[in-house]
């Protein structure tokens, strides 16, 4: 780190910023703040993490319906490590990701879609595993997921015991 210098200790825009840092803990504001004695944790429960990584699949597929209704593609990049085989240096290079509809035509005719948590399908009700829509338009978030989620968590954690 550089070692300050004259024009850094005399721009008022430095004490600016420090003594509004320092109101925070002046005396007259002290009385109007509630102190408590919380830490940010060091990870999210692994609950929150599961409800994050389906939240961003659920985004995912909106956005590709989104993209498919306005007739553009939607493709999502991902960085990749890549080894050059002539200089054996590993490298990051970005490559288009591949999103996979979670919706489907039904017998009926349909619009059927399965809620994926990885490459399970979530049971949504006892025997349920999908949700039928008339129409894309009728699309809307609804029920509850985490006791799906924590099913479909167990079984592929089960899947890596040995």
């Amino acid at each position: 780190m550089a070692a300050p210098t004259a024009t850094s200790l005399s721009d008022p825009s430095v004490h600016k910023n420090f003594r509004y840092r320092n109101r925070i803990f002046d005396n007259e504001n002290q009385q109007q703040r509630k102190l408590v004695a919380a830490h940010k944790p060091a990870q999210l429960a692994p609950i929150q993490v599961r409800r994050n990584k389906l939240a961003k699949r659920i985004w995912e597929q909106v956005q590709l319906a989104k993209s498919q209704q306005g007739g553009a593609v939607f493709a999502p990049m991902k960085l990749r490590t890549v080894v050059d085989h002539d200089t054996g240096a590993r490298r990051q290079v970005e490559t288009h990701k591949r999103v996979k509809p979670w919706w489907f035509t039904a017998e009926n005719g349909k619009l059927g879609l399965c809620v994926r948590y990885g490459s399970r399908v979530l049971e949504l009700a006892k025997g349920k595993f999908s949700i039928e829509i008339a129409s894309d338009k009728e699309l809307t978030p609804t029920g509850e997921l985490d006791a799906a989620i924590d099913a479909a968590s167990d079984k592929l954690r089960a899947g890596f015991k040995k």
